[in-house]
């Protein structure tokens, strides 16, 4: 009976200690990554904020460059730092792996970049008009120029009648 109580006991002990330990060791390690906006065009600034990252470090996305994170005074743990979105990043879910005292987090899908705003007729997204725009454009004119003259002259012979 004596070994029965002592065995629960000890078992309650390493319990209670294996359950205690990844809690201390998950306060030193990044967590929470948080960016914002969570939908973003090109060229705009993301904000990005990780708790447990006491000592700064720096964030990483295949939409922009390795951006340093800069601990913030008053707030125990938490790292923040922004990062400008590049200018030919794809469209779509982007990861931030972060890295904090050489230990690193992965959060997929943090935020989502969108495309240029596709506008007019036919959704074109280059910049002016094209050749074939100014030649239909020109024979329009021509063609109005045309009719308005016709339509003048005849107009002025009636006149004489």
């Amino acid at each position: 009976m004596r070994n029965s109580r002592a065995l629960v006991v000890s078992a309650a002990a390493v319990a209670a200690l294996g359950l205690a330990a990844p809690a201390a060791v998950a306060w030193d390690t990044p967590s929470n990554i948080v960016a914002l906006p969570s939908v973003i065009a090109r060229g705009g600034q993301l904000t990005i904020t990780v708790d447990g990252c006491r000592n700064g470090g720096t964030a990483t996305s295949n939409a922009f460059p390795s951006t340093s994170l800069s601990p913030i005074h008053g707030a125990n743990e938490t790292s923040k730092g922004t990062a400008t979105i590049n200018s030919n990043a794809r469209p779509g879910t982007h990861d931030i792996t972060v890295n904090c005292d050489g230990k690193t987090l992965t959060r997929p899908a943090a935020f989502t970049v969108i495309g240029g705003v596709q506008g007019g007729i036919g959704g074109s997204s280059t910049s002016g008009a094209t050749p074939t725009d100014i030649a239909i454009g020109g024979g329009l004119v021509a063609a109005a120029v045309i009719g308005g003259g016709l339509f003048w002259m005849r107009r002025r012979s009636e006149k004489r009648i």
